[in-house]
């Protein structure tokens, strides 16, 4: 499993979804992070300070398309404030991802890798929290964007 996957919320109930335009041109695919900068979306990185929550694909599905025009459902090759994707918005969203490491609840990670490869690494900048305790390395880590860097809970 690459990317981010949506579990559940903490507080209850189905996920939020918005839509924003893309700030770069660039791929991005099904779980990626995102990060809102001048009101646009892109590809979330470490020390970025206003996270949204995963991608979903495009607006309209037919824009999953790549440069020849053959679809790739999940795949969006989007062009700087132009193309339309969806997101996950929920500032208690938890999300599961591939990690071969030991976690505790309570425990920091940042953000780390590319399109279609999003993970979590070893904390410095602190993006997300662990949820739940890992009882096999095996198993995904559960984990939750920390709210002082969520964009609809962040400190201003």
């Amino acid at each position: 499993m690459a990317g981010f996957e949506f579990r559940y919320c903490i507080g209850g109930g189905p996920p939020l979804i918005k839509t924003f335009v893309m700030k770069d041109t660039e791929p991005l695919t099904k779980g990626d992070l995102l990060n809102l900068e001048t009101g646009e979306v892109d590809l979330a990185a470490t020390s970025d300070t206003a996270l949204i929550g995963v991608m979903l694909g495009a607006d309209d599905p037919l824009k999953e398309v790549n440069a020849s025009g053959e679809r790739t459902p999940g795949k969006v090759s989007g062009t700087a404030a132009t193309t339309v994707i969806k997101a996950i918005i929920n500032p208690d969203a938890v999300y599961s991802t591939a990690d071969a490491n030991a976690r505790n609840a309570g425990a920091t990670l940042d953000i780390s890798g590319a399109t279609g490869a999003q993970g979590v690494a070893a904390s410095s900048n602190t993006e997300f929290v662990v949820v739940e305790r890992k009882l096999q390395t095996a198993d995904p880590t559960y984990v939750k964007i920390i709210e002082t860097i969520h964009y609809l809970t962040k400190s201003q």
